[in-house]
């Protein structure tokens, strides 16, 4: 019987590679510092304008980026060196946070620089972040822990979402919003060092090309014609305009709602954060792809329910207990999502898939920041999540009955694949 012990050299059986357990290290300290900046950025704007709509507009301007450049940067990710990409976006966000940070502490700071800094730093992420899912193989030696591999990055990026915020809430009450933004300059060091210690075998690349349009059509009609991705990028796609708004609309349950202050922004994010956490792990430690299309029915409906139960609450420790229902059930619907889709794509395509994950889930986001923040200034912050929540309850049900269509397609590949030697009995 297997003890304790083997269970956790099992769940973190990707860290066995040495350029995974770089990337891993790196991601650690930097993306605390992401966190911390993330929610000085909406108290700053808040405290700045009472806008429930500009929280709104300024996650817009960081998030349509990636619904416009997701798919050029994919292309590039498939033919390009993705190690120097990956330099080279991490370098371009610590510039971005040090501008930020001047401006800040300088005094000099207007509600424009904001949106312009976030715009610029949505333009970065959406070549950083397929680059960084596509990249993610190329740090293994044994493939088959690729599934793992994708769960620890989901469990580091929401274990830095729950000290972050929380680390934020205590600098923002004492120091200030720019404080933070500095610390997040300086953290991306660690990544980029680590980094640049890694050794990557040299990848061919082939020197002819077929012209950038075609390449992205080519992506476009993959998936299209690709049944199960098709749906489950539609499914994250609605999951991410719906549900994921809830947490451009925090400062105003902090404020507002709780009457808290920047302490009770940092608990509401980081409980969301924990339950991620909880719910990366939990997919860390399965041993198989097998059941994931399942999860993903269930787990949007938990993610709306979570909302719904959240808006409706007015006790803080309700409260929290909703963030980290909502936080698990994000997170094992986007992973589940992440890792099907790795599984099965091809190699060839695979940036660009991933450039369409992007796109799902941060690219259109921002309309769902729009749609929110409109919303919440002409009905409530509680009223639109109810409405947002009813309709992740909806998706669910929806992408539930498409589940024997995508697995009559999927199986056949993980047959082949070895991952399910036989149809299992249903």
């Amino acid at each position: 019987m297997a003890g304790p012990t083997h269970q956790v050299k099992f769940i973190l059986r990707a860290l066995r590679h040495r350029n995974y357990r770089l990337f891993f290290g790196g991601q650690a300290v930097s993306l605390v510092g992401t966190w911390m900046q993330q929610i000085a950025m909406s108290w700053l704007v808040y405290r700045m304008t009472d806008s429930p709509f500009l929280l709104g507009f300024v996650g817009f301007a960081s998030q349509i980026p990636a619904f416009l450049f997701s798919p050029i940067a994919g292309v590039y990710a498939d033919r390009w060196n993705r190690y120097h990409l990956l330099i080279a976006t991490q370098s371009l966000a610590s510039l971005q946070a040090f501008v930020l940070a001047f401006l800040t502490l300088s005094g000099f700071v207007q509600v424009w620089h904001l949106v312009l800094l976030s715009f610029f730093l949505g333009i970065v992420n959406s070549f950083d972040i397929p680059i960084r899912q596509s990249f993610v193989i190329e740090l293994l030696e044994r493939k088959e822990d690729l599934g793992n591999a994708i769960a620890l990055n989901s469990s580091l990026f929401n274990g830095a979402r729950l000290v972050g915020p929380s680390i934020a809430g205590v600098v923002i009450a004492f120091v200030g919003e720019g404080i933070c933004f500095l610390l997040n300059a300086v953290s991306f060091f660690a990544i980029i060092i680590t980094l640049l210690a890694m050794r990557i075998p040299k990848k061919e690349v082939r020197t002819k090309h077929a012209p950038l349009r075609e390449s992205l059509i080519e992506g476009y009609r993959y998936i299209r014609d690709f049944i199960p991705m098709r749906y489950i990028l539609l499914q994250l796609s609605l999951m991410s305009f719906m549900g994921m708004p809830y947490a451009v609309l925090m400062p105003v349950f902090a404020r507002d709602i709780l009457h808290g202050g920047p302490h009770t922004l940092g608990f509401l994010m980081g409980a969301s954060g924990f339950g991620a956490l909880v719910g990366a792990l939990f997919l860390a430690s399965r041993r198989s792809v097998l059941g994931m299309g399942r999860l993903i029915a269930l787990m949007s409906g938990t993610f709306g329910v979570g909302i719904i139960a959240f808006a409706l609450s007015r006790v803080f420790l309700f409260s929290i207990v909703m963030m980290l229902v909502t936080g698990f059930g994000m997170m094992v619907l986007t992973v589940s999502s992440n890792t099907i889709l790795q599984t099965i794509v091809d190699d060839d395509k695979r940036g660009r898939v991933m450039s369409f994950f992007a796109v799902s889930f941060m690219g259109v986001a921002p309309f769902g920041s729009l749609f929110a923040g409109s919303l919440a200034s002409r009905i409530g912050a509680p009223d639109t999540l109810v409405i947002t929540g009813l309709c992740c309850i909806l998706g669910a049900l929806l992408f539930y009955r498409k589940l024997p269509e995508i697995r009559k397609v999927v199986r056949p590949i993980y047959r082949k694949m070895g991952i399910m030697p036989e149809v299992p009995p249903e």
